[in-house]
């Protein structure tokens, strides 16, 4: 493990399976400032609670259906059977507001986080009100549900999605960064947590070990060198530098939620490509999407 490496088990705290760079988390990260996340497997009928702060918070149900509660008002939020069976219901809380979640049956649940300080109401995004997109082509097909964008929700500061890879394909490619305020580019942290799984319709036999690869690495004086193996429940951070690519492992699926934000004035994902590699992007024209897509079709 890494400053910027947490595999499953590492970023414990409490009844949270992870908890990094959130109001009331008790890992501390040196330089990281901007976003956070929480993690939670609830058996049925339990219960997690978050106190009233400075941050606004998303909950992203991974497996299973919750009830969430924000001062007092109920929201369930219909759920999935897991990460690769299609978008599910969310719930923005904005700032300042409790947070409760439960759920019935029992599953996994994430809350991405950010300090905020603007005011905007909370809101159910529905599965079926949840942007899909499929960016790329060839063995660069993703599939990323948009719902914590800016053009799919009214926020302070955070950028959230999700992005779901084949198995063999690479994401988050051609590696780019965000970590300057200057023409075209935003300075935003972020946070890749991954699931993983044995692909649909594959021979693996049952002790199968359902991995991915994460790419970071320095795009000026600031050194950071990660080349991490990741399954389901790990957490990458990126303060900083080239990302790219996240990898699926040919033989599986690979899911990760991302949460980005940052320090300057415009709630915005402007980019800037690894110039040996950003040509990359142009080759897609003449391929077709991965028929793969979209998972839970």
């Amino acid at each position: 493990m890494t400053n910027w490496v947490y595999p499953l088990g590492t970023a414990t705290d409490g009844t949270w399976d992870v908890s990094i760079g959130t109001s009331d988390s008790s890992l501390s990260v040196d330089g990281w400032a901007h976003t956070g996340l929480k993690v939670a497997t609830l058996a049925a009928g339990a219960d997690v609670v978050l106190p009233a702060a400075g941050e606004e918070r998303i909950v992203v149900p991974l497996n299973g259906s919750f009830t969430v509660t924000v001062d007092g008002t109920e929201y369930d939020l219909g759920g999935r059977d897991s990460v690769f069976h299609g978008p599910s219901d969310v719930l923005y809380s904005g700032t300042g507001r409790a947070v409760s979640i439960t759920s019935a049956d029992g599953g996994r649940v994430a809350v991405a986080t950010a300090p905020a300080k603007d005011a905007y109401p909370t809101r159910l995004v529905t599965a079926a009100e949840t942007p899909v997109e499929l960016r790329g082509a060839g063995n660069c097909s993703r599939q990323v549900h948009n719902f914590g964008t800016p053009a799919a929700l009214e926020a302070d500061r955070f950028i959230v999605c999700e992005v779901l890879t084949p198995a063999g394909n690479w994401s988050s490619y051609p590696p780019h960064k965000h970590d300057e305020e200057k023409d075209g580019e935003t300075h935003l942290e972020e946070i890749y947590y991954f699931e993983t799984r044995v692909a649909d319709g594959s021979a693996a036999p049952a002790d199968a070990d359902a991995i991915g690869y994460q790419r970071v690495y320095a795009s000026d004086e600031r050194p950071i060198d990660v080349s991490a193996e990741v399954r389901t429940g790990d957490v990458v951070l990126v303060p900083y530098g080239w990302h790219g690519p996240a990898m699926a492992a040919p033989g599986y699926d690979l899911y990760y939620l991302n949460v980005m934000a940052g320090p300057g004035p415009v709630r915005e994902w402007l980019i800037s490509d690894d110039p040996h590699h950003g040509w990359v992007r142009q080759t897609w024209d003449g391929q077709d999407v991965d028929p793969r897509l979209p998972f839970g079709a």
